[in-house]
């Protein structure tokens, strides 16, 4: 393969997962985070090349940049697609001089640096760590960062997948029918990553030993079980379209782990939590419609702005209606109902598919309820939605912290 070939095979893959000159994605953050823990260096990156700049879309001790491509210190592992890993680069004679040891740029000795292959073969970057300071090349750090490198392309795998939903989504009806037949399309590209993930985080689980690095992976673990199970409940529900089961379903413990998978992102002082009941139907499922409602409700607020987010139940005549009260932008009355439209976007400044309401929705009235969304007095949105009682004469859960 011709190097101009393969150059334009890097550059296509680079363009297809969409993450140059965009905000670093939290899940690559965390991972350049990891791989510093594991290395014990204070400065990690995760490098896209293409053929004429290096691009850091996730850095640790440095922000995100982008450099020629003639001062990378990455370009040889890309070129030779082989790890490195190096006591003092300052010595090797492939980095010497390099404006990165000499100190023009910085003066990095230890470096450590492994390729990122797509599925393809195609050698897109490298996760690199590096310090000023020289250390002792190790076979755990070698491996870690091995490890920790195929988990950066699962990430790209699965936000392309999701990408490739979204677009998709957008080219079909809102029938059931074809629904569900997306629904199988797509559940082999995003169980496959996760199960890579999980099992990966499980072999790190068992080598790491320092007790933050510890708790670091078993969290991450702990939510990627959770995301697998999640998505194995939803696209069954969408590809058969059949009711959910009738197990006792308890909310106050479903929307904590809910909060739990949305650490970092609604911190849970922001949440005041009343009582919640006890339904019946699928936990997975109905845990995904809190999360999503209280996701929303922390996205839509002003910039600069805290959410402020209340979540509480009152019974009805046979029914509990549970309510996600925030202080966001609001929604005008005209467009209440639109909201719960697939792929319906009214604030297109906001990340998101289109598709979370409507799903819930859908989970909602497969459980034998309503959803709908008012105007809260003050300012914000209240979205509710209302369940069947679970018949069990249990009183509500309290789970409040």
């Amino acid at each position: 393969m011709s190097d101009d070939h393969g150059a334009r095979r890097r550059e296509q893959a680079i363009a297809a997962y969409g993450v140059v000159d965009a905000p670093p994605r939290r899940e690559l953050s965390a991972l350049v985070d990891l791989a510093a823990q594991v290395a014990g260096v204070p400065f990690a990156a995760v490098n896209l090349l293409d053929a004429e700049s290096q691009h850091a879309i996730a850095t640790r001790g440095f922000p995100p940049e982008r450099m020629p491509i003639e001062e990378s210190m990455c370009r040889r592992v890309v070129e030779s697609g082989r790890p490195v890993m190096v006591e003092d680069a300052s010595r090797d004679e492939r980095w010497s001089h390099s404006p990165w040891t000499t100190g023009e740029r910085a003066d990095v000795r230890f470096y450590g640096s492994h390729p990122l292959t797509t599925p393809a073969g195609v050698v897109i970057g490298t996760l690199c760590v590096y310090d000023d300071e020289t250390h002792e090349v190790t076979p755990e750090a070698a491996k870690g960062l091995a490890q920790l490198a195929d988990r950066v392309v699962d990430v790209l795998e699965l936000e392309l997948a999701s990408r490739r939903l979204s677009e998709a989504n957008a080219r079909l009806s809102t029938s059931n029918e074809r629904l569900a037949h997306f629904a199988g399309q797509v559940s082999h590209d995003l169980k496959n990553p996760l199960t890579s993930v999980s099992l990966s985080l499980e072999t790190l689980e068992l080598d790491v030993t320092e007790p933050d690095q510890a708790d670091t992976v078993a969290r991450a673990r702990r939510g990627v079980d959770r995301m697998t199970g999640l998505i194995n409940n939803l696209l069954e529900f969408a590809s058969q379209g059949d009711a959910p089961g009738d197990a006792v379903v308890d909310l106050g413990a479903e929307l904590s782990s809910a909060l739990d998978d949305l650490a970092g992102r609604v911190a849970r002082e922001r949440v005041q939590v009343g009582p919640l009941p006890r339904v019946r139907g699928d936990a997975a499922q109905l845990r995904s419609v809190l999360m999503n409602l209280v996701d929303n409700a922390a996205k839509f607020v002003d910039d600069g702005e805290a959410p402020e987010i209340e979540v509480d139940s009152r019974p009805l005549d046979g029914h509990h209606r549970i309510e996600v009260r925030d202080r966001s932008r609001g929604i005008p009355p005209d467009k209440r109902e639109r909201v719960f439209a697939p792929l319906a976007r009214l604030d297109k400044s906001v990340e998101g598919s289109g598709i979370g309401l409507a799903t819930c929705r859908r989970i909602v009235e497969a459980h034998g309820g309503t959803m709908g969304v008012d105007g809260r007095e003050g300012g914000g949105s209240v979205f509710w939605f209302e369940l069947p009682d679970a018949g069990d004469d249990e009183p509500a859960a309290d789970h409040r912290g």
